[in-house]
Parts: C-alpha cells; structure tokens; sequence
C-alpha cells in the first residue's frame, strides 16, 4: 500500500524529501550539489528519493553545501540520516539481540522526537508502565519466551521512559479508553502501583492524560491504538506508527497524517479533561 512502510524505509524517503527542500532553496541543481560535496550525481539522486542510505556525515556535508547552519535542525537531520539505516548507535542498539528489528526502529523514532500523540485501547502505554505491569504484558504477548529474554524487554520498556525524564523532554499526549484502567493486569497489587504511577506521571507538565469513558460508547479510534510522532523544526518529518503483535507499520503522506491528527483531536475533545481522568484513576485504584 503507498504510504505504508516499515520505519527506517519511511525516514529515508522524508529526509531525502527534506534534503531535497534544502537544497532548491539554496538555488542548487543536483549536478551543483554533487560537485560541492565531491560526489557523482546520482548519489544525490538516491538520497533524495530514498533509494540509498546516508550518514550522518554525509548529511552534514550536504547541509554545509547548502548554508544551513541552525544547529537543532542539523543535529535532527544527522540523527534521522543513522537511525534511517536501523537505529544508529543508540542506547537500544545493546539489546538488538532481543529487540525485533520492528520495535528498535519504534524505539528510536521515539528518542528523536519531540512530542507523541498516543490512543491505547487495551493496554498502559509503554512510556507509563510499572517493571511489573510491563512484565506481565511481556509475559502475555511472548508467551513461552526464556525468562531472562522477559528480563531484557522490561528492561528496554523502563529504559524508553528516560525521554520523559530529558532536557527537553518528549511532550506525551495520551489518550486511553477506560478498559485500559479496569483491565486487571498482573493482578490487584500491581494495577494498584500502575494506577498511582499514572497518576504520578500525569502531574508533570509535560504529560498530558485524558480517558473516553465507557459512558462515551463508541469512538472514532475504537478499531485500534496508534502513536503520531512529531519532531523538532521539521513538521514534515511526523510519521504515524501502527503497532501490531509481531510488526509496525509507518504512514507518512499527508492525508494519512491529517487523519489521524483530526482524530486525535476529535478524541480529545471527548474525552474526561485531564483533571477529571485523575480523579477516576484514583478512584479504580482505591476500589483495586
């Protein structure tokens, strides 16, 4: 389907696209580009249609070629030119033993943004999530899988929360449906503990969370859980991630990203307002 891709296929296409951008604005053809950086022509070419992988000091070079030298955009752009190719150097890169491909590449579409819009229908998200309530979901979906393989993915799921933690940290929204609270996850005691730490991590002012009530009744996004993630200076760069059991999927036009924005914010809307979605919280945890 055009506009489907996994991730490191979708990043290539969006910075060669901006790269592209950056290049006519400096009034270069890509023969002038070329002769700049030392290069054939049609290494330019595959960049910008994201037919080749880039280095970030490729990248660099290109933007220097081009005068673009605000150092937020070149810092994001050098970061996307790795993770396009598979997640870079990153913190998650010591796990890939464990890791799917799929779910490295989530993780590091995660680190470089700058804010993620996410409804979960079923599950906490993963940025909110107890050890022991990852545990038990870990549990659930690899049924079967060697304990210390559990141990490694709890691991990571805590590890990704340091980008709430960061200066700046990732602006979270998120939006749960109320089964997300009721459902009786790894048990009372720990539901309790996951209750209290959603409460804790709605009170910073970087997380914003809101719930659609059952009383609701249906939804525009009842069919299923997405994130949309936005990065720094580059609008263009938002992706939508599509998380399934053994895969994630990436829409990147700009149809399927007005969508999802639309129906994010029509969810919000609807949703309990953030001091309201407190109080039922801490309301289901004093009844766990």
């Amino acid at each position: 389907m055009r506009g489907t891709r996994h991730g490191p296929a979708v990043r290539r296409r969006k910075l060669g696209e901006e790269l592209r951008t950056l290049r006519l604005a400096a009034g270069l053809t890509s023969r002038d580009a070329a002769r700049l950086v030392g290069w054939h022509q049609s290494k330019v070419s595959r960049i910008e249609t994201g037919t080749s992988g880039v280095t970030g000091a490729d990248v660099a070079r290109l933007l220097d070629a081009y005068g673009v030298h605000e150092p937020g955009s070149r810092a994001l752009l050098e970061a996307l030119a790795g993770a396009a190719d598979g997640g870079g150097g990153g913190w998650w890169h010591a796990y890939r033993g464990v890791l799917p491909p799929p779910y490295q590449d989530f993780i590091s579409l995660e680190a470089q943004a700058c804010r993620a819009r996410t409804l979960e229908t079923s599950v906490v998200p993963g940025l909110l999530q107890t050890a022991a309530y990852a545990r038990a979901v870990t549990r659930a979906a690899l049924e079967g899988v060697p304990a210390e393989t559990v141990d490694s993915l709890v691991r990571v799921r805590i590890a990704r929360q340091e980008v709430l933690r960061a200066d700046p940290p990732l602006r979270l929204e998120a939006v749960l449906d109320e089964a997300v609270l009721r459902r009786q996850v790894g048990g009372p005691e720990v539901m309790r503990e996951q209750l209290r730490r959603l409460l804790e991590w709605s009170r910073l002012p970087h997380v914003r969370l809101q719930v659609l009530p059952f009383a609701l009744g249906e939804y525009v996004g009842l069919s299923g859980s997405f994130v949309i993630f936005s990065f720094p200076n580059i609008s263009d760069l938002d992706v939508v991630a599509l998380d399934h059991l053994t895969s994630s999927l990436y829409l990147e036009r700009t149809e399927d990203l007005e969508a999802y924005g639309a129906a994010f914010r029509t969810m919000q809307a609807r949703a309990l307002s953030p001091g309201d979605t407190s109080d039922l919280i801490a309301g289901i945890g004093d009844g766990a």
